[in-house]
């Protein structure tokens, strides 16, 4: 904790999420009395007013929610949480420009923040993409600092609120945004009586006879000699009778003990981007740095195979491995450039989901300096070849050219962020709702000798999770 960072915890003893509401609503009372209202700071302060409660189910009180933006995050290892309505503060970008540009303002947006907060959201996965209208809530970038939150950390339930003082601001008039916030926390957190509406229709953009075209076409840049790898997606679009809260597909994800990335954000009431990602980026803490190459997939279905059987196929696959050599490769080669300590074993490991395995490869590195900032960090990894192609710019170029649609989030990094440490997934396995439409969102990597039909099918798999919670078959 910082000088300008100060944590107030007006009891020990853990308590229902009702009385923490009157614990920190006296608690900010307190406060507001001790510091004048115009106290003369000569810098920012962040106060962090905290309370331990009773486990909740975190994504069931989101649910219940009725202030925006929601958001909810939580780790691959399941031992950090984090549900949070309102803004505190936030950090937000709409302009035009390549994604460096984007990152470099990422950068300075974040270079006066207080280093303990974190700041939860995500990135266009290619800022000079044009945007179809249903993502005008995304922007290039968005995150915020939630004005009040849920946290699990390590088995520890903590309710919180945020009071971010910037030097002009009236310390009464932002207390007094918190307490209303408080007075509107519904601390109720069962959702069981909510169902998704009736699903009416599914279709495929682009549909199958264009997908072949499309990888066909890829495909031929391989034979060119110009290109290694393209990723390409498919929008699945799921149009239903009625509106909803974009919730529920978290509440009804179907394989809770998944080792993946959950990852939410409404800014607007029905309309909520979110993924369900097995996929890290990257985790910084200090100048330490964690990431992994993640590229090959065997679906346990299509081959009715265990664990076991699906390792072995993916171990056996010259394609699959391939394929993950591009990415592996790729990744270290880019971390070289602004790391030193570079560890990356050679041999591959199998992760292993409900319905799928992938080809796994874990890196820890140390940052050079220079470059201890997560603007270098994004720059470099994002887009990993798993999601992008080899080479990268030329395959970025490549996708947009061949997709009938805009990416906005999907793919791009999303997590949360402090000047200490940051941890980011690649938002793939994703999703976007908006009013009575949902658009799913997943891809193939494409290298020479891969089958569109083969590629058509892995597709359907890897939002098989999403769609099995409509308890609708592709």
């Amino acid at each position: 904790m910082s000088e300008h960072h100060r944590i107030i915890t007006p009891s020990e003893e853990p308590l229902s999420i009702f009385k923490a509401v009157s614990k920190l609503q006296k608690a900010l009372s307190l406060f507001e009395d001790e510091i004048p209202s115009q106290d003369h700071r000569a810098r920012n302060l962040l106060v962090t007013f905290t309370q331990p409660v009773l486990p909740a189910d975190i994504a069931g009180w989101l649910c219940r929610q009725t202030v925006f933006p929601k958001l909810l995050w939580m780790n691959r290892e399941k031992d950090f949480s984090v549900a949070g309505i309102g803004i505190a503060d936030t950090i937000r970008f709409d302009g035009t420009g390549n994604n460096e540009t984007s990152f470099q303002q990422f950068g300075h947006s974040m270079a006066d923040k207080e280093p303990c907060a974190r700041y939860f959201g995500g990135f266009h996965f290619n800022n000079q993409e044009k945007q179809e209208p249903i993502w005008h809530k995304f922007p290039s970038f968005s995150f915020v600092l939630p004005l009040v939150q849920l946290t699990v950390e390590n088995n520890t339930f903590a309710f919180s609120c945020n009071l971010w003082l910037e030097k002009s601001d009236d310390l009464g008039i932002k207390i007094s945004a918190i307490r209303e916030i408080l007075d509107r926390v519904i601390s109720d957190s069962d959702c069981s009586a909510m169902k998704l509406p009736e699903l009416l229709d599914l279709s495929y953009n682009p549909d199958e006879k264009n997908w072949i075209e499309q990888c066909q076409k890829a495909l031929q840049t391989f034979n060119s000699g110009g290109m290694e790898k393209i990723m390409l997606a498919r929008q699945t679009v799921l149009e239903f009778s009625s509106s909803f809260s974009p919730l529920l597909f978290l509440l009804q994800y179907p394989y809770p003990q998944n080792a993946v990335y959950r990852f939410y954000f409404e800014p607007a009431e029905n309309q909520a981007f979110f993924s369900f990602s097995p996929e890290r980026l990257y985790r910084r803490e200090g100048n330490i740095l964690l990431t992994e190459a993640l590229a090959g997939t065997c679906s346990k279905e299509s081959i009715n195979g265990s664990d076991l059987e699906a390792s072995e196929t993916l171990l056996s696959s010259e394609k699959d491995i391939r394929e993950h050599k591009f990415v592996k490769d790729m990744i270290y080669q880019e971390l070289f450039k602004i790391c030193s300590d570079i560890d990356m074993p050679e041999d591959v490991q199998v992760l292993q989901l409900n319905r799928l395995a992938h080809l796994y490869t874990r890196c820890t590195a140390k940052l050079k300096p220079e470059f201890e900032s997560d603007s270098a960090v994004l720059k470099l990894l994002h887009p990993t070849p798993a999601v992008g192609g080899v080479p990268k710019i030329e395959a970025m170029q490549h996708i947009m050219d061949l997709e009938p649609f805009s990416r906005g989030w999907y793919a791009g990094p999303v997590g949360w962020i402090s000047r200490d440490a940051a941890e980011f997934s690649v938002a793939i396995r994703s999703a976007l709702v908006n009013g009575r439409f949902a658009y799913l969102y997943s891809g193939a990597g494409l290298v020479k000798g891969s089958n569109p039909f083969s590629e058509w099918e892995e597709v359907d798999q890897k939002i098989g999770d999403i769609l099995a919670i409509t308890r609708m078959e592709v």
